[in-house]
Order: C-alpha cells, then sequence, then structure tokens
C-alpha cells in the first residue's frame, strides 16, 4: 500500500540515503574516495534541504511509504497558478513498480479538479522524462541542465518513440 506522511526530524537520514541514490550514478563516475564520495553527498544534501526550506517553505514534504516501508519522497508546492512538483525520488528497489506514476497521477487528477497545471524541473538527462512525457507533461521551458515540464487538462501527450 503506497502512503504519504509529513517529513520529521527523524526522517533526515534517510532523506539523505534518497539523495544519495539519486547522484550515485554521477559520483560513480567521478573516481572519488568513499569519504569524498560522502562528504560530497552530505554538503549537496545540505544545501538542497536548505534551498527547499528557504525558497518553498509552505510546501507538503512527505515520505512516500510502500507497505509500511519508507521508500523515498514528494515535494508539492501547491500555489495559487499551479501544482509544481518540486521532487519526486524513490530508492531503486523500489523503481520500476508504477509507484511514482501513481502519485503523479493523483497529483494529476488533483490538477484537473482545480483547473491547474501541474509542473516539475527535471534534469536533461534524466530518465524520468519518459514516465512524465507518458503522463502528458511538455516541456515549456530549458534552463541550464534543466527543462521545466508542465501538465495541463486535455493536453494531448507528446508521442514517445
Amino acid at each position: 500500500m503506497l502512503h504519504l506522511r509529513p517529513v520529521g526530524e527523524q526522517d533526515q537520514a534517510f532523506l539523505l540515503r534518497v539523495y544519495a541514490s539519486t547522484r550515485a550514478d554521477e559520483i560513480a563516475q567521478t573516481g572519488w574516495s568513499e569519504a569524498q564520495a560522502e562528504a560530497f553527498v552530505r554538503m549537496q544534501f545540505a544545501a538542497q534541504q536548505q534551498h527547499y526550506r528557504s525558497h518553498e517553505a509552505d510546501a507538503d514534504f512527505a515520505i512516500i511509504d510502500i507497505d509500511g516501508v519508507p521508500a523515498g519522497r514528494l515535494y508539492v508546492a501547491r500555489r495559487p497558478e499551479r501544482i509544481h512538483v518540486i521532487d519526486i525520488a524513490i530508492l531503486p528497489p523500489w523503481r520500476g513498480r508504477g509507484h511514482a506514476t501513481a502519485l503523479l497521477r493523483q497529483l494529476l487528477a488533483e490538477g484537473e479538479r482545480a483547473a491547474l497545471p501541474v509542473s516539475i524541473h527535471v534534469e536533461i538527462h534524466n530518465r524520468a522524462q519518459r514516465l512524465y512525457a507518458r503522463l502528458g507533461f511538455q516541456e515549456v521551458s530549458s534552463a541550464g541542465l534543466y527543462r521545466l515540464m508542465e501538465w495541463r487538462a486535455g493536453a494531448a501527450p507528446t508521442p514517445q518513440p
């Protein structure tokens, strides 16, 4: 069973592990020692958390529980003009099983009910773009390493090869 619960102070070590899993492929290519990689991940995680908390203070920060086991995170900002997915990440053992799809579909249904678009920033090399496109997200802008993708009720999904 998929369940969301608010992030608590006791979740910081888990959230660090989730963050590390999102950077593992990139870090594996650096040739860093385990200590160097860990220091980098801790620094980047702290910076990300600080950024999210200072720029998205009123957002919903949730732990994704699957069958009572913490499996990921979902951060969502609900704004008057849109629902913005700040971050969604699931640990590798639970990836590819439809959990992110189910959560995103819930947000799309919420957007449809509220007549609001749903948006997400995604790194240009992130494989999750295929998932977002299948769900009907379309690229609306690009800056540096990120694309802004947006879903609007009634918009046709972009065909994918």
